[in-house]
């Protein structure tokens, strides 16, 4: 594994004469600077990042779910409706602990940049938030947690999904993996594009859309401005990534060939058919408006945007079947947990 120690002998590891240049430090690979050295900054879009997480901090307990414990006892659900709900809440429950696992065990490792680290134990603590989500979901409205939990197992579309983000990660956790190498840097940056541009960028993003749809009808409300919050963590999250694969493709140029971008494109084409066939899972028929096919357009939309910022062609040309969802992305407006009405967020530089 590659390590940014300043040395490794005692007498220099104590020499307190040393001083960071931070033009020294290296997103990967960095045997220059200590990384245990947060300052100064090299990389201050991280330590932005780092700093718009804790403005968006909660805590799902902090959500009244009354209103949805009603409607859920109730008989004003349909059943395509609830298989909906459930579909997501089976689907995420898993997801985010497969994203806070590749953050601790695959990324962490390999990223040799203190300000990044940073951000990234803050991320690693918004995955547990939202997997604590889900388990708070499930036991307000009295499900079987078990076969929520377990629907990565048992549910094709879902396990289709979580298999596609797994393998990424077992390349990374080989013991004999190091980033020192081109091919070491395409694998690692392919890690990268499979939790944040496909994994937090384009997989979520269907379901926030379905169970947002619900929130707007004013149902299922506690469960929406949960998701709500969720939401505004991976648009931060995904903000973040994109930021570390440009960063590491700027310090590592022999990396991006052509024949690695396609490889990266022939990934994010798999994953969007993935998620077509979850969208179908999820609504077999349709509901509140929403058919599978208008989600293979949003889809392709949002795998297109997702393209854009890392420098890649589009490919679908697709246009987006759900304009209020850029309104709710906006991060510009926060909820106040202790009012009802909406106070501003207080950085309104993240843009979708």
């Amino acid at each position: 594994m590659s390590c940014c120690n300043v040395s490794n002998t005692p007498a220099e590891a104590h020499d307190l004469t040393k001083r960071v240049n931070p033009e020294d430090k290296r997103l990967i690979n960095c045997k220059a600077v200590d990384v245990n050295q947060l300052m100064p900054l090299k990389y201050k879009w991280a330590w932005e990042h780092y700093l718009n997480a804790n403005k968006n901090h909660w805590l799902p307990s902090e959500v009244p779910m009354q209103k949805d414990i009603e409607l859920w006892k109730s008989n004003k659900l349909t059943a395509d409706e609830r298989h909906v709900i459930l579909r997501n809440l089976g689907f995420f429950s898993t997801a985010e602990s497969l994203v806070g696992n590749n953050i601790v065990l695959a990324i962490f490792k390999h990223v040799t940049n203190p300000e990044c680290r940073q951000y990234l134990l803050r991320q690693a603590f918004e995955e547990a938030i939202h997997t604590h989500t889900f388990h708070y979901i499930c036991e307000s409205l009295a499900l079987d947690e078990r076969e929520v939990f377990n629907m990565y197992h048992e549910v094709n579309s879902i396990s289709e999904k979580d298999q596609f983000e797994m393998k990424l990660t077992a390349e990374i956790l080989d013991p004999n993996f190091s980033t020192d190498t081109v091919a070491g840097v395409q694998t690692f940056l392919k890690n990268l594009v499979g939790f944040y541009v496909i994994m937090e960028g384009i997989f979520f993003y269907s379901g926030f859309v379905m169970m947002l749809s619900f929130h707007r009808q004013n149902r299922m409300t506690g469960i929406g401005e949960q998701f709500q919050y969720i939401m505004r963590d991976e648009t931060i999250h995904m903000n973040f990534g994109v930021d570390l694969i440009n960063g590491i493709k700027e310090e590592n140029p022999e990396a991006w060939t052509p024949a690695f971008q396609a490889e990266l494109q022939q990934l994010i084409e798999q994953a969007v058919e993935l998620e077509i066939n979850y969208a179908q899972d999820c609504l077999p028929r349709g509901i509140l408006g929403l058919n599978a096919g208008l989600f293979r357009e949003y889809v392709q939309h949002v795998a297109d945007r997702r393209l854009e910022r890392i420098g890649m062609a589009t490919r679908y040309g697709s246009r987006n079947p759900f304009p209020w969802m850029s309104e709710t992305i906006d991060l510009g407006k926060e909820k106040n947990f202790f009012e009802t009405r909406v106070t501003e967020y207080q950085n309104g530089s993240l843009t979708w």
